[in-house]
This record gives structure tokens, C-alpha cells and sequence, in this order.
């Protein structure tokens, strides 16, 4: 058994799974800051400046920006708490994990949910979805995900939400692999909630979700019948703690803070738009050098995320021991299946501070070694070779 009073010494890894991304150097010093009350003007003062960095990167001016303490999952339970009340229908786009998590979230949150389902590797298509909304004219929210991480599959947004709002839905979007790393306009597509993460595309810690609410997902709140079901998700309270008023609602995690303000000002520094175009290159040269060693992609073709890419095991490979190698013999983490793809599938990340040329180079040369292992024969550099290309 370890010893529990032993020094923490966790070892270093390059983290090109499905999240957590590896921490930017710049993040990690910013939590080193000294710590602050969080009624003090100066850390105010880092609220304010995170909440327009924010609107900078969901390309939006939603007054409501701000961050939840929480990991993702506390941006999806804080959207359908707020915006549903028991009883009202939410439409659901089911495609993946993370799909079938909205449902559950939705369902404790007493609403009567429609799922439009499409199989795990494929979009749920806008025809299912209008469909559903001719069928059930009072629904009142469509709720999607548009970077499903269990399946890979970047899930095309602004024509849902165009029929969404045609119906007279709000849209709620899941943007927790997506964010920082794939086009999403907020106000350009009319977007109506939108939560992610910060140890994605962001390369920051966990712990933070940062959200953006439209005016008209604000209107709908503050005309809800019934109170909100949780105080600590309680969005009308978070936002006079946010706003000028500040009024304490709960002890926010300020080291969490220093570091998602300084990964906002390095996606700042960068540009957004050139962000999105240095993750798709990177993905689309993994992906290039994946097809190049006679590997399938699972993701529908067309539709594949860039910042996170499915791959098939292939047959009489085992899934775990390949995983296993990468990790004990050169230091890299990929993630395996979930669901119904677990064992079946890899999901290889490039996010954030790790979506460079010489990781896509790396890992695809370890993965060709660690399959030649199990017995798998590529063509010897052959996906170097292809990434390469890709990306000159």
C-alpha cells in the first residue's frame, strides 16, 4: 500500500485524450497568485475582466457570461434547472454519452423529455428534429450537444437552432469539447444557453464552467412560476454576485479563477478565429495520418471533430494493452470507448496547449509501434508521413 504521508509526486504526461488537456505553463504560474477574499475590489475586479474575455471567446455580448464553480456538468445541470420547470417538454438530440446525459439531467429536473436520437458516429439530422417540433408544438427547449466526446461527431448547430427558435424553443447548447476549439458564434447563430469547461481547449485546470445566457433565456427565468430548484445553480442569484451589486452567494474557487482568466488571455492573444483554424489543421492531419496507417475513422465523415478524434480498434487488437503501452512506455494518455463504443473505439485529443505539430507526429509514430505489438502491421512511417504533408 502507499504510503500516505509520501511526497506527491505525480508524473509527467502528455495528455491526448478525451480531457483533461495539459495545463499551459502560463496557467500553471497564474496559480500561484496570491490569494484574495471574494468580496475584495481587486478580485472583483478579475471577475470583470473574465466575463468580457468570455464574451470575446463565445463571440457574444450576453451580459449573463460568467463562470460556474463547477466542472462541465454543473453548466448543463445549471441550464436545464433554470430553464425548465416540471412538467415542460425538452426536446433532446441524443448521440452519444453525453446526449443521453442532457435526458437525465432533464428528467430530474421534472421536465417530460423528447429524445431525437441518431446511432453513436452519426448528427442527428434537422429533419428528425423539425419533425419532433411539428409533432410537439410546446416544447420549450432544444437542447443538443456540439462536440459529442463519447463518438467524436461535431454536431452542425445554427440549422437546429434556426428550427428551434421557428418553433418558438429556446436552444441550449453542450460545448465542453467544443469551446475554444471549433467555430461557435454565439450570437451569430442565436444561440440561447451555451455552457463548457476549462481542461479542454482551454488548457486549465478543471473545475470551472463557463456559460453564456441570451436575453431571452434571461426573460424566461425571471418568468418562471416556480421557484429554481437549486440554490447553488441559481442563476439569478450567481449573476448579483457577478454584477455590480456582488452580492456573496458562495466562496468562488479564486486560484480556479486566476488560471481560466489567464487561458482566456492567452485564447485572446492568439485570436479566436486562428485558435479554431490551428485545431482543425492539427485534427485533420491526425486524422489524415490515422487513414494512412489502414485505420478506420468512427466519426461520420464530414462531421468529425477536430479537436477530438475516434478511431476504431481494429480486430484482434486488444484495446486496453495498446492504451496501456502508450502510457507506460512513452508517457502518452488517449482515451478509450464509452458506452456502447467502450472497447471498440480510441479518442485521441489534440486540445489546447497540446494541439501542436510535433503531438500529432508523436503520437501517431507511438501508435503504430504499441500496434505493431499487438501484431499490426502499417506501412512503416506511413502516418507520420501522411500528417506531415497534411499539415505543410
Amino acid at each position: 500500500m502507499p504510503d500516505p504521508a509520501a511526497d506527491l509526486n505525480p508524473p509527467a504526461r502528455l495528455l491526448l485524450g478525451p480531457g483533461p488537456s495539459n495545463v499551459h505553463p502560463r496557467v500553471l504560474q497564474a496559480l500561484t497568485s496570491p490569494t484574495l477574499g471574494y468580496l475584495d475590489p481587486d478580485f472583483l475586479d478579475v471577475l470583470t475582466r473574465i466575463q468580457e474575455l468570455l464574451r470575446g471567446a463565445f463571440r457574444t455580448r450576453n451580459p449573463l457570461t460568467l463562470a460556474l464553480s463547477g466542472t462541465g456538468t454543473s453548466g448543463m445541470e445549471a441550464g436545464l434547472v433554470n430553464l425548465l420547470e416540471p412538467g415542460e417538454k425538452a426536446l433532446v438530440c441524443v448521440n452519444g454519452y453525453f446526449g443521453a446525459r442532457l435526458v437525465e439531467v432533464a428528467l430530474r429536473a421534472g421536465a417530460q423529455v423528447i429524445r431525437v436520437e441518431a446511432p453513436w458516429g452519426r448528427v442527428v439530422e434537422p429533419e428528425a428534429v423539425e419533425a419532433e417540433l411539428r409533432a410537439h408544438p410546446d416544447v420549450k427547449l432544444v437542447a443538443l450537444v456540439q462536440g459529442e466526446t463519447s463518438t467524436g461527431v461535431l454536431q452542425p448547430v445554427k440549422e437546429i437552432a434556426d428550427l428551434a427558435h421557428r418553433h418558438g424553443a429556446l436552444v441550449l447548447v453542450d460545448a465542453v469539447t467544443s469551446f475554444g476549439g471549433c467555430e461557435l458564434p454565439v450570437d451569430a447563430w442565436d444561440l440561447d444557453y451555451v455552457y463548457s469547461c476549462t481542461q479542454k481547449c482551454l488548457s486549465c485546470p478543471s473545475g470551472l464552467s463557463p456559460i453564456t445566457v441570451s436575453e431571452r433565456a434571461r426573460r424566461a427565468i425571471g418568468g418562471r412560476e416556480r421557484r429554481i430548484g437549486s440554490f447553488y445553480l441559481d442563476l439569478t442569484l450567481l449573476e448579483q454576485y457577478w454584477g455590480e451589486a456582488h452580492i456573496y452567494h458562495h466562496t468562488v474557487p479564486g486560484h480556479l479563477l486566476y488560471a481560466l482568466h489567464e487561458a482566456l488571455r492567452l485564447l485572446a492573444e492568439e485570436g479566436v478565429e486562428e485558435r479554431w483554424a490551428r485545431h482543425r489543421r492539427h485534427g485533420e492531419a491526425l486524422q489524415a495520418g490515422l487513414a494512412a496507417m489502414g485505420l478506420a475513422l468512427h466519426a461520420q465523415e464530414g462531421h468529425r471533430l477536430p479537436v477530438l478524434t475516434t478511431v476504431r480498434v481494429p480486430e484482434g487488437v486488444d484495446d486496453a494493452r495498446v492504451r496501456r503501452r502508450l502510457l507506460q512506455e512513452y508517457g502518452i494518455e488517449i482515451g478509450g470507448g464509452l458506452g456502447e463504443l467502450r472497447g471498440r473505439v480510441w479518442r485521441i485529443g489534440l486540445m489546447g496547449y497540446a494541439s501542436r505539430p510535433e503531438n500529432v507526429l508523436l503520437v501517431l509514430t507511438a501508435l503504430e509501434a504499441a500496434l505493431a505489438a499487438e501484431g499490426y502491421r502499417a506501412e512503416p512511417g506511413a502516418g507520420a508521413a501522411a500528417a506531415a504533408r497534411a499539415l505543410a
